[in-house]
């Protein structure tokens, strides 16, 4: 074992510093050097999500089947035959809003040989009731066709239910029930959870000569 003298041991104690110090000199200025090449960015933002998914309120179910109301309406309005057809089950059953109850085959030979070129069908879905392979439907529709010479425009609600069928789905039974019209100036309910939409079947009238 060498012993040092106090002198030779500051020495020594000096220049073992100064070699630290120059060792965490070189790596400081090496990463400074490396910050400067590669710049940091900023950090990233929260990207603005599809407004379409963030609004909607609706269920997958209804989002679903009305993608199939749709589709409904626009091979009527376009009097397409295999649209209507790929929509509609070989056992559909139609009961109208005036009582006449159609096929599906009826209803595509309307649909073809109709000329009516104002004929515009609209559906909006509101419920979907999901029982296993059968879900039912309601919602509103608006319809607007001639009758004789005038053209006139048919609001109301349906009932549509349909049956999965190879992945996919198809209405076998529809009905269809006209709202009588509002009273102009008259205030609607507002919608409630256990009524998802106001049917108007009966004015108070009504009601109290059946009492």
């Amino acid at each position: 074992m060498i012993f040092l003298g106090p002198s030779q041991y500051k020495r020594e104690h000096t220049l073992t510093m100064s070699r630290l110090f120059a060792c965490f000199a070189a790596v400081l200025f090496a990463c400074c050097a490396a910050a400067a090449q590669n710049p940091a960015t900023d950090p990233p933002t929260a990207t603005t999500p599809d407004q379409s998914g963030a609004l909607t309120t609706e269920s997958p179910e209804i989002v679903e089947f009305q993608k199939i109301e749709d589709a409904w309406a626009t091979a009527v309005n376009q009097h397409d035959q295999y649209g209507l057809e790929n929509v509609l089950s070989p056992l559909f059953v139609d009961v109208a809003a005036n009582g006449d109850i159609t096929t599906r085959n009826q209803q595509v030979v309307q649909v073809i040989s109709s000329d009516d070129k104002g004929l515009y069908l609209t559906q909006k879905v509101i419920t979907v009731r999901m029982l296993g392979d059968v879900a039912v439907a309601n919602g509103t529709y608006t319809l607007r066709h001639r009758v004789a010479s005038s053209e006139v425009t048919e609001k109301g609600v349906f009932t549509h239910i349909f049956e999965r069928s190879h992945g996919g789905w198809k209405c076998i039974n529809s009905q269809r029930t006209t709202l009588r019209q509002e009273m102009q100036g008259k205030q609607k309910k507002p919608s409630t959870a256990e009524e998802p939409f106001h049917i108007p079947f009966f004015s108070r009238g009504d009601k109290d000569s059946q009492n």
